[in-house]
């Protein structure tokens, strides 16, 4: 998040800003008493009058550090706000500064909230940690004892009419679409006709998932892709038990004593936290070894070994293996995951760069965004910058299910360098800095969604190179998940609706590629990829053709003066 600084208006000209520093003229308690002359006594309830006039010279800065801030409140005495730690998953902290002329100090009230909201009267607020609610005094200090001020709510109990709420739910989430859809006109659907069609049948609905369901039909009447309803009140088990995973794909190998490790999922070196169980090269664990037994049980003796690793995710497990090359078996301690999808991923990711880097031997880069979100920026940064002076660069956005960062990826490719910096030693670096040189090939497929899409059809426009694969979802009306529903469901209304060149774009087609190259299902299966092959095979048909190396410096200037002769004795000519 960008840092932000705290601002103060005067309303009036004769009034002072609270926290501008102290003078000879005036003091707290003057400028409090003069407030007070404006404005009456504390417990008088005045109209507020706004002087227009000059008000844009009456800003004064807040003598608070700039930071990622949110939520202000304010009462007579201090201010208040939400700071959030810097990093991807920094903590929230309630913050107060006590209004003065003199030393401003921000004091942080309680670590590690959510939300807060004061009361109307100012004297109160209400602080969300956790799951959990407390109720303190409006003051820039913090409270002695926070357990002290915990709102209890284990006797609370409402009692609410199902049949009801859900009623109110469905008209709540059709009312939502009316005021929030893009097109006023709702796309030419009657949607009071909608609503009378499809209210009657919230009689029928017996579970809050069917509810979604009949929302989902009214909503799917203004035939918007870039929509969806889910969540609100499920009732959830809470026996549900988990099955992790070892990261690799194993087959139960009845003849060889227990289930042989058929392939090892890989991931990036650089990051061994995020790698699998079985890949730490410390354990010595390859592919065809054998897997005996789990924590002293045959892994024969049950229908799958999932059956042995239930609820071991981050639990040390023990393994007996028998290694594919012969000898004797050995026990290796693992600790089982409980998200192999992910990790399948990464092992896609990382054999995707891996077959661009040997395929081009090095001359072209790889780069792949799941979406494009506060994560997926990150990882453009880490994948970006090792390749950016490439002589090519495959972009991959298939699978990629949206977000909202397409302008940054945009603005990144769009750089030119246009001069280079040559120090003694090293290689010559552009200005602009980080400025693409290379050829681009963006690869799209049916699953590259929203904004994904965006960045896309943003790459073709401002010809930044070729589009390989196939057409994408369609989804392209820019929506939020602000407007949720009482009970915290989703009916998400698309509020913006994207258009270039006097034509609506994306939404209900997709964006076309290029080059039509579709991967079909049995050779991906075995492990091809034909849309990286070919934008392998044109990068290189293109770097052949123009090499984009970095142009080489010049010869340095000789910048010697041509002296003339010197006589002997010392003398000149």
């Amino acid at each position: 998040d960008k840092p932000m600084k705290l601002y103060q208006v005067s309303l009036q000209s004769d009034l002072r800003p609270p926290f501008r520093p102290d003078d000879e003229l005036h003091s707290d308690k003057e400028n409090e008493e003069e407030v007070k002359e404006k404005n009456g006594e504390d417990d008088a309830v005045t109209p507020v009058e706004v002087e227009l006039a000059g008000i844009q010279q009456r800003v004064w800065e807040v003598p608070i550090e700039p930071g990622n801030y949110r939520g202000l409140g304010v009462n007579k005495k201090a201010l208040f706000w939400i700071t959030r730690d810097a990093g991807l998953d920094g903590k929230s902290h309630l913050m107060a500064a006590k209004i003065s002329n003199q030393k401003v100090e921000p004091k942080k009230v309680v670590e590690g909230v959510r939300s807060f909201e004061m009361s109307a009267d100012g004297k109160k607020i209400l602080v969300r940690k956790g799951d959990d609610l407390y109720v303190i005094d409006a003051t820039a200090k913090e409270p002695s004892k926070l357990a002290e001020h915990k709102v209890d709510l284990d006797g609370w109990t409402f009692a609410i009419n199902v049949r009801e709420d859900w009623r109110q739910i469905f008209i709540d989430a059709w009312r939502m679409e009316r005021d929030y859809f893009y097109d006023p006109g709702m796309h030419g659907v009657d949607w009071d006709g909608v609503r009378d069609k499809y209210l009657p049948l919230v009689d029928r609905v017996t579970t809050r998932q069917e509810l979604s369901d009949l929302i989902g039909r009214f909503v799917g009447e203004l035939s918007a892709l870039h929509t969806s309803v889910r969540g609100g009140d499920l009732r959830e088990g809470a026996d549900d038990i988990t099955v992790p995973a070892l990261g690799a794909r194993l087959e139960r190998a009845a003849d060889a004593g227990g289930y042989r490790i058929d392939y090892i999922y890989q991931s990036d070196p650089d990051f061994p936290d995020l790698r699998s169980p079985l890949a730490d090269p410390f354990h010595g664990i390859s592919e065809g070894d054998i897997i005996e037994t789990v924590n002293g049980v045959d892994t024969l003796s049950v229908i799958h070994i999932g059956a042995l690793l239930r609820n071991q995710e981050d639990k040390q497990v023990r393994l007996r293996i028998k290694p594919a090359t012969g000898g004797e078996s050995r026990d290796v301690i693992v600790v089982p995951i409980d998200d192999e999808w992910s990790l399948r991923y990464r092992d896609w990711e990382y054999t995707r760069r891996l077959e661009v880097e040997e395929k081009s031997q090095g001359k072209i880069g790889y780069i792949h965004l799941r979406a494009m979100g506060s994560r997926d920026i990150s990882a453009w940064y880490r994948e970006f910058y090792p390749v950016f002076d490439r002589q090519a660069i495959v972009l991959d956005f298939r699978h990629n299910n949206g977000g909202n960062i397409d302008s940054i990826i945009l603005e990144k490719l769009l750089r030119r360098a246009w001069f280079y910096w040559k120090d003694r030693v090293g290689v010559p670096t552009s200005n602009m800095q980080y400025a693409p040189r290379g050829h681009l090939v963006a690869l799209c497929d049916q699953n590259t969604a929203s904004d994904g899409e965006a960045v896309i059809e943003g790459f073709r426009r401002l010809g930044l190179g070729k589009i390989i694969g196939m057409r994408t979802w369609g989804g392209e009306i820019w929506l939020s998940s602000s407007n949720r529903l009482s009970d915290g469901g989703l009916a998400r209304a698309p509020m913006s609706g994207v258009y270039a060149d006097g034509e609506w774009l994306i939404e209900g087609h997709g964006v076309e590629p290029d080059m039509v190259v579709d991967n079909l299902p049995h050779a991906t299966f075995n492990g091809g990829d034909a849309q990286l092959d070919a934008a392998i095979e044109y990068l290189l048909e293109e770097i052949r053709k123009d090499p984009r190396e970095v142009p080489p410096p010049p010869p340095y200037p000789d910048k010697s003066f041509d002296y003339p002769e010197q006589q002997p004795g010392g003398g000149q000519s």
